[in-house]
């Protein structure tokens, strides 16, 4: 590990929020909330009434009844995230990244190229707020969860960089809180004898810490808290899946309409297979039930694909088997993913019909690249409006 404060992590404030008080002008300054139901993210406005992601929509808006609230353009955010991480790839060699709003960076080796590390944060953060229009803090340091736990504190639109000779005397007196792993519960437990702040727990033997929270998480406890993290920044793998779902409500759901959502679904996840050059074999399709199970069934090809109509048939094959099960369970959301990617987007041997509609898939993504995704749909999906949740994490398209 370099003995020198090299690692940023960079995170983007309120990620979704921020983007549609970015596209909305008349949202600036106030509190706005994404998410007609669960809260998928908030402003920092309305978080200064107490409301939180994945809070319900109903008490979020007893706490902040002014609140502003607006439904996902997941679009918008993959986009966004997209040209963020555009220009992570601009700043260092190595990215990691955790999500599609927040990464590591190693910026070891540039000092004559590009100036120190906290120069390379103080030109990110002006970059992505002069080229995308958003707010991100970014915390450096020498190792990875000190980075993060700058990036918290420094929280929102900020820069803190902590110096290698500084790290204990900036972490020691934090609340326990900071600490990776320690949630409501184990913060419980350490408050239960006393211990609040980082320091304290630093000042316990390995071995009572054990006792305290057991063996893996006490023995995690009492290096972060000497800052002893010894993981470099990785380069993020390639995903090996792309996916999306889209929650149906309670309701009952008809034949037509989810049809329409999963063609839209469908259309989604190739359309993002094709902006990453990458086609599939593996189509899958989750389902989950009114009585709260689900089933997963999938498909492997026989040659890789990203056309959409080629996707389409075989979800449409898929959800058609599963039609009794959806009659008498009832349907309250549906995913598509395709997966066993390899590079390639273009299919070389095609039976004609196969051909045209894989050149009618790019011809629509050029023009939904250059005049916005709503630009041209297909008529089936006229007046329909699905609530289609991108899974845009890391954890769950691999």
């Amino acid at each position: 590990m370099s003995g020198q404060a090299t690692i940023l992590h960079a995170d983007l404030d309120a990620f979704f929020a921020s983007v549609e008080q970015r596209d909305d002008p008349r949202l600036r300054g106030k509190p706005v909330i994404v998410g007609p139901g669960v809260v998928q993210a908030a402003s920092y406005e309305a978080r200064a009434f107490g409301v939180r992601s994945a809070m319900g929509g109903r008490q979020a808006r007893r706490l902040c009844p002014q609140a502003i609230v607006v439904s996902p353009r997941f679009d918008a955010y993959v986009e966004a995230g997209e040209a963020v991480a555009a220009l992570f790839e601009d700043a260092v060699p190595t990215v990691e990244r955790l999500s599609i709003d927040e990464a590591f960076l190693d910026a070891r080796g540039l000092g004559h190229i590009k100036g120190s590390p906290g120069e390379v944060a103080r030109r990110l953060r002006h970059d992505v707020r002069e080229r995308i229009g958003l707010p991100i803090t970014v915390g450096v340091a020498r190792t990875k969860f000190l980075a993060k736990v700058a990036s918290g504190v420094a929280k929102p639109d900020g820069l803190l960089v902590v110096s290698s000779d500084k790290e204990l005397e900036f972490l020691h007196p934090l609340e326990v809180e900071r600490l990776w792993g320690v949630g409501p519960s184990t913060a419980e437990k350490l408050h239960a004898v006393g211990l609040r702040k980082v320091g304290q727990v630093a000042e316990l033997p390995e071995a009572r810490l054990v006792e305290l929270v057991g063996r893996a998480a006490g023995r995690k406890l009492h290096a972060l808290a000497h800052n002893r993290d010894p993981r470099p920044v990785k380069r993020t793998p390639r995903r090996r899946s792309v996916g999306s779902q889209c929650a149906l409500g309670r309701g009952p759901t008809s034949a037509e309409a989810l049809d329409a959502t999963v063609l839209a679904l469908a259309d989604r996840v190739t359309r993002r297979m094709r902006a990453k050059g990458r086609a599939g074999r593996t189509v899958t399709l989750r389902l989950r039930f009114g009585d709260f199970t689900r089933a997963t069934r999938s498909h492997t090809l026989p040659a890789p694909t990203s056309a959409t109509s080629a996707v389409l048939a075989e979800m449409r094959t898929l959800l058609a088997a599963e039609r009794d099960l959806i009659d008498r369970r009832g349907l309250t959301l549906v995913g598509v993913t395709v997966a066993n990617l390899q590079a390639g987007s273009r299919q070389l041997q095609l039976p004609v019909d196969e051909r045209h509609g894989d050149v009618l898939d790019h011809v629509l993504d050029e023009v939904r690249d250059r005049f916005g995704a709503t630009a041209v749909t297909r008529g089936s999906l006229l007046h329909r409006a699905p609530r289609l949740a991108t899974w845009l994490f890391p954890g769950d398209d691999d």
